[in-house]
């Protein structure tokens, strides 16, 4: 079966290239901005167009019978674009719609679409979850581009039988792993005090090869098509438990002081970063019920096994 991966030297997509290389099961089509000078042996890879309404895959999608689309314009934490939702819609939306009408004319079966928890909703309450099939509740441009590309997804599928499968991840942490996950390495590996050794949170998150290996389930899974799935590490883990996991990965026991969780939002609002008060101290927990049970799946790698993977990247890529 001949593959079309999107997004292929992205975080998510060099790993889930790494795995069907791997696995040897499937021939796969890698799409990627650039090509670097140096790829594995034998890839068959193409320059991706510009996500837009006019990006042309016809090429690219020849002989292909599943689509993954990882490529997408991410969340940015300091948007310079003057109207960031038109900017999300034409990438998010508008691009990968046009991709989807050009795998449905060139035959394509499937099409895995890569979406994100925050089409769900940005927190839960405390011993609450997201569901997979709950009302979204999308509330940023990002969010609500990635939800409107659901929606016209399963519109076209409607009018075609093109099956999609979508996953909504949450945070995704794993070897090479950026922004404030890899902050918290930096931290971490200086020995820093950090207030946070009082955060009674949950969070789900969920490890690259844990995501990886679920996204290739549903490459051919026949309970897949037409639904969406959530996916997490089965274990929710508060702010403090994953920082003291980060550490005892490093071999640098993560120094955290008991500030009370009350005085960090209240702090955080008297400077106004709710929003970083939120990702430290709020909760987001997914249920994987769903996932679990439709598809027969379990997360094969620990978190502990995620966390030590993750570490040891780092470790390794270190610079003096």
């Amino acid at each position: 079966m001949r593959v079309l991966l999107t997004g292929a030297n992205g975080f998510v997509g060099r790993a889930m290239q790494a795995r069907l290389l791997s696995d040897n099961q499937h021939s796969l089509r890698s799409a990627m901005r650039e090509i670097p000078a140096e790829f594995p042996t034998g890839l068959d890879a193409c320059v991706a167009p510009s996500l837009g309404a006019g990006a042309d895959w016809c090429e690219a999608l020849q002989g292909v019978e599943v689509v993954v689309h990882c490529a997408a314009r991410v969340h940015v934490m300091q948007e310079q674009a003057l109207d960031p939702l038109v900017e999300f819609r034409r990438a998010n939306v508008e691009g990968t719609l046009r991709l989807a009408q050009q795998a449905i004319d060139a035959g394509v079966r499937r099409f895995v679409f890569v979406s994100s928890i925050k089409v769900s909703g940005e927190q839960t309450l405390p011993g609450e979850a997201f569901h997979a099939d709950d009302t979204p509740t999308a509330c940023d441009p990002y969010s609500i581009s990635k939800l409107e590309a659901e929606e016209g997804l399963l519109a076209l599928a409607t009018k075609s039988g093109l099956e999609i499968v979508i996953v909504r991840p949450p945070l995704i942490y794993g070897p090479g792993v950026k922004a404030n996950f890899l902050s918290m390495l930096r931290w971490l590996n200086k020995g820093i005090p950090l207030p946070l050794g009082a955060i009674g949170n949950r969070r789900s998150l969920v490890a690259l090869d844990n995501l990886v290996d679920l996204l290739v389930l549903c490459l051919t899974h026949p309970a897949a098509a037409g639904e969406r799935f959530l996916v997490s590490d089965g274990e929710d883990l508060s702010t403090s438990e994953l920082l003291r996991g980060l550490g005892h990965a490093l071999g640098r026991p993560a120094r955290l002081l008991p500030v009370p969780q009350g005085w960090i939002e209240g702090a955080a609002r008297l400077i106004g970063r709710e929003d970083l008060s939120q990702r430290i101290c709020g909760s987001l927990q997914v249920n994987i019920d769903k996932t679990c049970e439709r598809l027969n799946w379990t997360p094969p790698v620990a978190v502990n096994q995620a966390l030590a993977r993750t570490a040891a990247h780092f470790l390794e890529h270190l610079k003096p």
